[in-house]
Order: structure tokens, then C-alpha cells, then sequence
């Protein structure tokens, strides 16, 4: 019965979140125990751990056989970041675009967008494409790593008074026990792989029943899944007026999801790219990404009206993709 796939879906999407959050906060006060710099531990133990959900998705996707559950995935999550992500928080507040802070990490998300659109063309995604995807991946963390110090560095001269990095770690508690460190870092490797085990089965049988491609449900069900984090933490954020860096996140996550997670299952199997998502997805996706052109232009928020707009295009995009599907 389908409504028993979905449990499993529903069921492994609860183990992945709640796995890929328990490893941030082992993972983070680990590094942060043994002395790692903050700075360093936000642009790798956080950007990976957080993202860890989607990773073994795919990874687990290829494995099985079901490359375009990851494909689709990646492609699907990157269209609801900027269309639901984005969209549903501003019908709350609006939500603030500091357009001169995030001109490098917005011409970075087009360039990866643009780069693993022309490695789909050439496909499939095998090996070297994989890995010229994580040089781009590990360019980007060495500049955001150089802007990180070159900005601390900055307010050091300044005598600014500047806040604890550990403070704003996600996960980061300087009270934490070894025990709850290791309780934490422990559930999250069991749960991870266990939890991506369940949805790509689950999502995969669906496809199976629905007679419909596995891309399908890596673009819908399995992409909107894997973004209910950021879609949560965005709207708490915008409920407490404070959705400034709503923005930011998603085209970080954007820029990994493109670079790291397929650069990852591309070395562990070929991802063939299908036909209709070459001649579709990767330009909604891309167009997605364009519309946020005009708010760092201008500088402005983006509104209610906008976000309502934002949210009907994907309302719009899932129709269609159900109607190419002919379900």
C-alpha cells in the first residue's frame, strides 16, 4: 500500500533531521574541545553536518540504483529554497536582502548553478565531473574562509567589539558533558545512514507503484522533505522578526547542494542525467535563482506580494511536473 511507503518516507525524513542534528552538536563540540578555530568549524563541521540528510540520500540513492532520486533531489531542494524557503516566511515579515553582503556568495550560487548545468549536458555525471565539482566546492570554502578572517581581522583594528564565534555555532555548548558529546555524535552516524535508508526505499517504491520516474519524487516529495529545516528555522525566524539571514542560508545550501553533495555521489556511482530534466528542472532552477537578481539590486526585502508570487510559482512548477508526468 502507498500510505505504507509514505510512513517509511514520513519515518526516515524524522530519523534523517533528527540524526543530521544530533552529529552537528557532537560533531561541533568535538572540534570545538580539541581546539579547532570556530571560524573553521562553521565552514566545514556545520555546512557539512547540516547538509549530511541530503548527502546520504544520494548516496544512498545510487547505491540502491535510483541515481535520479538524487539528481532530483538536489535539483528539486535548490527550486523550494529559493521559491517556498523564501516565499512562505515573507507572507509572515518581509525578508531583508543586504544586497552589497551577498553580491560574492549570489554570483557563486550562479556560477555553481551554471557550472553543473554544463557538466548535465556533458553527462553523464561520472567521476571527473564529480570532481571538478568538489574543486569548486573546496575554491569556495577557502574564500569564505579568507573573507571570514579578512572581516575578523578588520574589526580586531577597529577594537570592535565583536561577539564569541563559539557562541554562534549551531550546536556549540561549552557546558556539554563527553558523555552527551559522544551520545550525540554516536546517534548521529547510526541514524543517518538508517534514516536515508528508509526514505529512498519508501520514495523509490512510490515511484514503483505511481508508474512514474524516481526523478519525480526526488523533485517533490523527497526535495520539500529534505528543505523542512531551513523552511522551519526561516519561518521561526520571520515570526520573531528576524529573518535576516534567511537569505544567506539558502544560497549557501544552494551552492553545496550543487558542488558537495553532488560532487560526493557522483564518486560513488553515474548519475545519469534524464532528458526532461535537461530540457526543464535545470532551467526552473535556474530561473529561480535569477529572480533573486532584482531584490540585490535594489536592495530592497522581499515582500508579501513577492513572496505570494514566489510560492505560486511553485505551486505552478509542481502542476506542470505532475502534468508532464500525466498522473
Amino acid at each position: 500500500m502507498i500510505a505504507h511507503d509514505l510512513l517509511f518516507v514520513a519515518l526516515g525524513l524524522v530519523i534523517l533531521l533528527l540524526a543530521g542534528d544530533a552529529l552537528v552538536r557532537g560533531a561541533v563540540n568535538i572540534a570545538l574541545r580539541l581546539g579547532i578555530p570556530a571560524m573553521i568549524v562553521g565552514l566545514t563541521v556545520v555546512a557539512f553536518g547540516t547538509s549530511a540528510p541530503e548527502l546520504l540520500v544520494a548516496i544512498q540513492a545510487v547505491l540502491v540504483g535510483a541515481p535520479g532520486l538524487a539528481l532530483g533531489n538536489v535539483v528539486g531542494s535548490n527550486i523550494a529554497n529559493i521559491l517556498l524557503v523564501l516565499g512562505l516566511p515573507a507572507l509572515i515579515a518581509a525578508v531583508p536582502v543586504e544586497g552589497r553582503a551577498l553580491w560574492r556568495s549570489y554570483a557563486t550560487m550562479l556560477a555553481a548553478s551554471g557550472l553543473f548545468i554544463g557538466l548535465a549536458f556533458i553527462g553523464p555525471i561520472v567521476w571527473w565531473h564529480a570532481l571538478i565539482l568538489l574543486a569548486g566546492l573546496f575554491a569556495m570554502l577557502a574564500d569564505s574562509a579568507l573573507q571570514a578572517n579578512n572581516h575578523r581581522n578588520g574589526q580586531r583594528a577597529a577594537a570592535a567589539a565583536a561577539p564569541d564565534p563559539e557562541e554562534e555555532l549551531e550546536g556549540a555548548d561549552p557546558q556539554m558533558s563527553w558523555l552527551r558529546i559522544g551520545l550525540f555524535t554516536v546517534l548521529g552516524i547510526i541514524g543517518l545512514p538508517l534514516g536515508a535508508d528508509l526514505l529512498v526505499d519508501g520514495s523509490v517504491r512510490i515511484a514503483e507503484r505511481l508508474g512514474v520516474d524516481d526523478v519525480l519524487i526526488g523533485l517533490t516529495l523527497v526535495a520539500v522533505g529534505t528543505s523542512l529545516p531551513e523552511l522551519a528555522t526561516t519561518l521561526m525566524a520571520a515570526i520573531r522578526r528576524e529573518a535576516g539571514v534567511a537569505m544567506g542560508n539558502v544560497i549557501g545550501s544552494n551552492v553545496f547542494n550543487l558542488l558537495g553533495i553532488i560532487g560526493v555521489a557522483g564518486l560513488v556511482g553515474p548519475l545519469p542525467v534524464p532528458t526532461a530534466m535537461l530540457g526543464f528542472d535545470l532551467w526552473v532552477m535556474l530561473a529561480a535563482s535569477l529572480l533573486l537578481l532584482p531584490f540585490l539590486i535594489a536592495n530592497r526585502p522581499i515582500g508579501r506580494a513577492a513572496g505570494l508570487g514566489l510560492v505560486g510559482l511553485y505551486a505552478i512548477y509542481v502542476v506542470a511536473l505532475i502534468r508532464m508526468a500525466g498522473i
